[in-house]
């Protein structure tokens, strides 16, 4: 945590050092969902659905800067929130909702992790899933109080191996920037590039990451204190969006990277419709360096997502339900699920896709409160929402969730 000694810092030197909570939150953004997402939308499509990636990265960077800001002003996390808000049956309704949706991340980061270690040295996914669930416990223990810094620090270096695991192979085979172009056209081509889309921009928004970037400044910076408290707001807010813009620009180039690199070398191949094959197609036609290089980033991936979305699910309980469990505990029971689906055999990227899913459920459970408390003036004061960003807002809230609602009924019902 940061006293306001160093916010008093010079600019740049304080702008270093208080950049580090949105590129946690920006980690919710290349978990291995999203990896096998946007390989398969490249190699079914080509460059079709850049579009749906520039969009859905627009919107992450207004929403995450409204969860951090209304943290940054309130010293509530959004969980907490809604916790002093909601009766005590409403609270223990949201909160399991929101567990549900922690539980279905946990099972694509995981999986995403052992069928990393799966690619690397092929070891069997139930035991790769356990080492996955294990080093992520060990990394939460930096994720308290005074060590808050460390782990920030850790989570930055694990995207730093997810951008160049994933955009390694641009060098090898660079996009076709007519192609490119052509895809910031927004069209689709039939029902199925409708359910991709769907998925590619609902799921994006995770609804884990709205929860947590609101404590993670608070973890961060500490809860504001009365005296010069509005000038201590504009000043971090001012850093909070130079966090945002830069963490989820790095996420938003990481997610077309990946799209562009299976556009250029897998569009058209056969069986490319699973991370296993898409790996085995990268390596035939790139090399086994570059696939190596995926394979890494894919396990950096789940090690640094499965971690962060163990700490949104504390935030989660302790904001609703005013209580903690030992992280331990915690790690334990969210790693049952995705260890089921890995002993059961069950096809790991479709695995992936269902809790993504999942996970497009609990959306506007984040989204809607989100917008709602941010825009008002009695919780925000002088900081609530201006006219445009709320418009703005209203706008991404009612197209995710337009587009959500269409993703679960052409998944189940047409």
């Amino acid at each position: 945590m940061l006293t306001d000694t160093a916010v008093r810092k010079p600019s740049k030197v304080r702008t270093l050092m208080l950049l580090g909570p949105a590129f946690v939150a920006a980690i919710a953004y290349v978990d291995p969902g999203n990896v096998a997402a946007n390989v398969t939308a490249g190699a079914k499509y080509g460059y079709l659905l850049v579009w749906v990636l520039v969009l859905a990265n627009v919107m992450a960077v207004m929403i995450q800067y409204q969860s951090a800001k209304l943290g940054v002003v309130t010293g509530r996390s959004l969980p907490q929130v809604l916790g002093d808000r909601l009766s005590k049956r409403a609270r223990l309704a949201f909160w399991g909702q929101a567990e549900l949706v922690a539980a279905a991340t946990d099972i694509a980061e995981i999986i995403g992790g052992a069928l990393a270690l799966n690619l690397l040295f092929g070891l069997p996914l139930l035991w790769g899933g356990l080492i996955v669930g294990v080093i992520s416990t060990l990394l939460l223990t930096l994720a308290d109080g005074r060590r808050q810094y460390r782990f920030e620090l850790v989570v930055v270096g694990f995207l730093a191996i997810i951008v160049v695991g994933f955009l390694s192979g641009l060098v090898a085979a660079p996009p076709d920037g007519a192609a490119f172009l052509a895809g910031l056209v927004p069209r689709l081509q039939g029902a199925e590039t409708v359910l991709l889309a769907a998925s590619m921009l609902g799921a994006t928004v995770m609804p884990h990451a709205i929860y947590l970037h609101s404590a993670l400044v608070i973890d961060r910076h500490g809860a504001p204190p009365e005296a010069g408290r509005a000038e201590r707001a504009r000043r971090l807010l001012k850093v909070t969006r130079v966090d945002v813009v830069l963490a989820l620009i790095i996420a938003g180039a990481v997610n077309i990277a990946l799209l562009v690199l299976a556009a250029s070398s897998l569009y058209g191949r056969e069986g490319t419709d699973s991370i296993e094959g898409a790996h085995a197609a990268v390596a035939d036609a790139l090399g086994p360096v570059v696939a190596g290089l995926f394979a890494v980033g894919l396990l950096a991936s789940g090690l640094a997502s499965t971690s962060v979305g163990s700490y949104a699910g504390g935030t989660i309980m302790a904001g609703l339900l005013h209580r903690r469990i030992p992280v331990v505990v915690r790690r334990v029971v969210t790693m049952i699920p995705a260890l089921v689906v890995l002993g059961l055999g069950l096809p790991p990227t479709e695995a992936l896709i269902v809790s993504q899913v999942v996970l497009s459920f609990g959306i506007p459970f984040a989204l809607l409160p989100l917008r709602r408390y941010t825009s008002d003036r009695a919780l925000m004061g002088e900081f609530v929402d201006g006219g445009p960003l709320r418009w703005a807002s209203a706008a991404a809230a009612a197209l995710i969730v337009a587009l959500n609602v269409a993703l679960i009924y052409l998944t189940f019902v047409g």
